[in-house]
């Protein structure tokens, strides 16, 4: 017995020490990232439903002399439109709407293209509905405007998906209409307070307390005033919160949270980002969001017990590589250090240049700069090939992505962007040989699948 309780012991110790080698490992990965530039910020990991870390590096302003603690809320972008999406289920279990109802049962004043654009299509962004000119309005009444303005939808509703802003506001304003309630005070009373989020606020003002303030590198800050009403900012604690809300169905059941979980096609955006449902448990879901200089990135695994969260008020466009190195981390696997971006810091240089130029500037950076950029990862070189393919720069584009097959030839996903290049170039012989070798090398990539099936057709 005496044996059994040692053994016990020790592994309880072993148990504990690998957590807090864990925290340290998070803790030195992140104050390198922040030391290189590249992550300010609130951060929140937790791995078998513990808090492994939590922690905030940088400033709540572009002023950078108050120093952010975990206390502060940030703006998450996208991710807060999780909230209209739960709040149209939440009405649907109600019986107060369907999501095949047409816009035009609830909202009046709008062109005859309200009758053809059902709740299901403003969920998915398959409403067909053009982006609206956002530069140019101030308020919820001047989209309201633009709206009525609308002669014609781009494409006809459920046959194309288009992300944009014009959904979310519809979404909002149909809300609206069968509540009585302004779309804030809903998600005040029937969504933050039931689930405990009591620091979260809905439309924060410059003099709001608490609030981390975007700014971009040359500490420009931004306002947070929006032209659109309705996005929710939150702190680490609140947004965990929701996301176990969501996780325990607190306000919407199981099928609802699919409806809502499952994209119109692969690799595209849902009411909750993206992730996957069996049967009463929700297995994976990922989200992200940028609005101004904020980005903002949850990653749960129920299975694991795992989630990450990281939000930031000075944009990097990185934070799918903070994430990876944590995943990392936690699972006890080597890795990568994230590191600069050659396109943010070369953009210039690289848009000068031409064909073979290009890859001899890049091989050249390697050389010099090894330690500080992400040459080791595919992801540097395909972030360069899609700025060229971006800007209609197709055959430089696919001199990128080609070089980048020959450093990562075991990479589905750089056969993947130079089939992409290869069909946008309308050559599509080599086109489908690449999205093959795409898919043998990631059977999981459905969207390779769907664009062979195509391909083949024809």
């Amino acid at each position: 017995m005496k044996h059994a309780y040692l053994l016990l012991s020790l592994l309880l110790i072993s148990g504990i020490a690998s957590a807090q080698n864990k925290t340290a490992t998070i803790d030195s990965m992140l104050n390198r990232t922040k030391r290189l530039g590249l992550f300010k910020g609130n951060v929140l990991v937790v791995d078998n439903n513990k808090i492994v870390y939590k922690g905030a590096l940088g400033f709540t302003d572009a002023s950078q002399t108050t120093k952010l603690t975990t206390a502060y809320r940030f703006h998450i972008g996208s991710i807060a439109k999780e909230f209209n999406a739960v709040a149209i289920m939440m009405l649907k279990e109600q019986g107060k709407l369907s999501v095949n109802d047409k816009v035009s049962k609830y909202l009046t004043n709008l062109p005859a293209w309200a009758n053809t654009i059902a709740i299901k299509n403003l969920l998915q962004y398959t409403s067909g509905l053009p982006d609206l000119k956002w530069k140019t309005v101030k308020n919820d009444a001047d989209i309201w405007a633009d709206m009525q303005k609308i002669e014609k939808l781009d494409f006809e509703p459920g046959t194309k998906y288009a992300y944009n802003n014009s959904n979310t506001f519809l979404q909002r304003r149909i809300i609206e209409k069968i509540t009585g309630l302004t779309f804030n005070e809903f998600v005040t009373q029937k969504m933050l307070k039931p689930c405990g989020m009591s620091n979260s606020v809905i439309d924060p003002d410059d003099n709001a307390p608490l609030m981390a303030k975007s700014y971009n590198n040359n500490l420009q800050q931004s306002s947070l005033v929006y032209p659109i009403t309705g996005w929710t900012a939150v702190t680490l604690d609140d947004f965990y919160k929701w996301e176990k809300a969501l996780e325990s169905f607190n306000l919407i059941n199981p099928a609802s949270t699919k409806e809502i979980l499952t994209p119109f096609a692969p690799n595209k955006q849902c009411g909750l980002g993206g992730g996957s449902i069996e049967g009463n448990k929700i297995i994976i879901h990922e989200h992200d969001g940028t609005s101004l200089n904020y980005q903002a990135l949850l990653t749960a695994n129920t299975t694991l017990g795992r989630t990450v969260i990281l939000m930031t008020n000075n944009k990097q466009n990185n934070l799918y590589d903070i994430d990876r190195a944590i995943q990392a981390i936690l699972d006890n696997k080597p890795y990568q250090q994230p590191k600069k971006s050659v396109l943010a810091a070369f953009g210039k240089q690289l848009d000068s240049l031409k064909g073979r130029q290009i890859i001899s500037f890049y091989n050249d950076l390697k050389t010099k700069y090894a330690a500080d950029y992400g040459f080791e990862n595919e992801a540097s070189l395909n972030e360069i090939g899609y700025s060229f393919k971006n800007s209609n720069r197709i055959d430089d584009a696919i001199i990128v992505f080609e070089y980048n097959t020959t450093l990562f030839p075991t990479s589905g996903n750089v056969f993947d962007s130079l089939g992409e290049a290869y069909y946008a170039k309308g050559d599509k012989e080599k086109a489908l040989l690449n999205y093959k070798r795409s898919l043998q090398l990631d059977p999981t990539n459905t969207t390779a699948k769907a664009v062979i099936t195509e391909l083949e057709k024809k």
